[in-house]
């Protein structure tokens, strides 16, 4: 590629880093409680609040299950962070994480029409993180947990699916997960590759891999042909050193993957691998371009590492990548889990669910490579973007109805009735927005 270009793309690549510093002070934060009731008079505070609302309470009391029917639980959800593995940023602490957890926040609402509210905590202590969430469920109809950092993520997670009566996450996870395999099964349709036949490397062995490996696996991957990297070389059997309390996901992984027990580093994990799946330290240069090229034909590159990817996209064509995709929504190939959680969540809402099973995640996977046409994948193309708005009702009620399934949820609709709701309310929730920006109640940026 010109260097011309190149320096067009990298000045292209800072642009939303600079305008972030300018525009977050602009508006003092992304969100903010608006009322939902209509308030005609005064005299209406008496239904909404004192004396009215003390009959409402009184029927929850009787019937807790009413708090969803008479309050905004049933769509309202936790995004809960202590702030330790902030996107590519690692440990910058709680304050520090309130910027991303208010994106999220944001996401949530303008994708899904779910309010969401940043929590971000004190503490980093994995019990005192488990007790809050929990002490924290009447409040809300769901947990996400982001940017916790491993391997505490992976107990924290565990122990809150067991022990929660809502549906908890993790997004980093769970979300990451299922966008990078609705992302790779259609990938492979670019190709001509089926999954149970290829090699895949992985490169990083945190929260996000160690999720992916076991949903490709549930989904059809030979775990023999997986072999995953973590900074210390490649998991296999004699790696002694993972096993302990703290590294258990690895150790379990090292065991179940890598039949040929290759040794050695990334480069080694990359030889003649059809797929690569980065989820590691930011680039560019972490993946270096010889070792692209020493992967098999029509390969599959997955750099999903932010704020920048482990190899620049343009870098990874140049030496033979068929489809590269990151995490970035300005370079082409968008595989984040912007893509997932906010339909994800809208359809646990929508039927009361009260856990997000591994299987609602294959789910909604596939829902959402269905939701580009056969016709329309190309190696630039893999998943729809954020734009394609209706993909998020069509996973929402995919779920639903896997919830459902599932017997996890306490509602019982079929999928036409859930995908209409969920259209309904996030068109809502769009139109919200777009009429407080036309009247001015959210400035323009100047």
């Amino acid at each position: 590629m010109p260097k011309a270009n190149v320096k067009k793309l990298l000045k292209s690549a800072n642009v939303p880093s600079a305008l972030a510093r300018k525009m977050h002070p602009f508006y003092k934060g992304k969100i903010e409680v608006v009322p939902k009731c209509r308030v005609k008079d005064f005299n209406d505070f008496s239904i909404w609040y004192s004396p009215g609302v003390a009959a409402v309470c009184t029927d929850i009391y009787k019937n807790p299950e009413l708090v969803y029917e008479y309050t905004n639980k049933g769509n309202s959800i936790a995004v809960v962070s202590d702030g330790t593995r902030v996107l590519g940023l690692g440990d910058i602490g709680a304050e520090a994480s309130m910027p991303v957890m208010e994106g999220k926040a944001l996401l949530y609402k303008y994708l899904g029409g779910v309010d969401a509210y940043p929590i971000c905590l004190g503490t980093k202590d994995e019990k005192e993180i488990i007790q809050t969430v929990k002490i924290l469920q009447p409040s809300f109809g769901g947990v996400n947990l982001e940017d916790i950092s491993s391997p505490k993520c992976f107990n924290v997670l565990d122990t809150l699916r067991k022990e929660c009566r809502i549906p908890v996450w993790h997004d980093d996870q769970q979300g990451t997960a299922l966008v990078t395999l609705a992302g790779l099964i259609n990938a492979l349709k670019v190709v001509g590759k089926k999954i149970s036949k290829i090699k895949i490397a992985m490169v990083g062995a945190g929260a996000a891999n160690v999720c992916i490996a076991k949903l490709l696996m549930r989904y059809g991957a030979n775990p023999g042909n997986i072999i995953i990297c973590d900074s210390k070389g490649t998991l296999h059997k004699g790696r002694e050193d993972l096993k302990n309390s703290s590294h258990i996901q690895q150790w379990n992984l090292a065991n179940e993957t890598n039949s040929q027990n290759i040794q050695g580093h990334i480069k080694e994990a990359m030889e003649n691998a059809d797929a690569l799946i980065a989820l590691s330290a930011p680039g560019p240069g972490t993946i270096k371009k010889e070792w692209i090229k020493g992967m098999a034909k029509n390969s599959i590159v997955f750099v999903c590492a932010n704020p920048v990817p482990e190899i620049w996209p343009w870098e990874a064509k140049e030496v033979g990548a068929a489809v590269v995709a990151t995490g970035r929504s300005d370079f082409e190939n968008q595989v984040n889990n912007s893509l997932g959680f906010p339909g994800v969540f809208r359809g646990v809402l929508d039927v009361r669910a009260t856990a997000i099973t591994d299987d609602m995640c294959i789910t909604a996977a596939a829902e959402l490579a269905s939701c580009i046409a056969g016709s329309k994948i190309r190696p630039n193309q893999i998943l729809p973007t954020m734009s394609d708005w209706e993909l998020f009702p069509k996973v929402a009620a995919a779920v639903g109805v896997k919830a459902i399934k599932e017997k996890v949820a306490a509602k019982k609709l079929s999928y036409d009735k859930l995908y209409a709701q969920a259209k309904e309310i996030i068109k809502r929730s769009r139109a919200i927005t777009e009429t407080m920006m036309s009247r001015g109640y959210i400035k323009k940026y100047k």
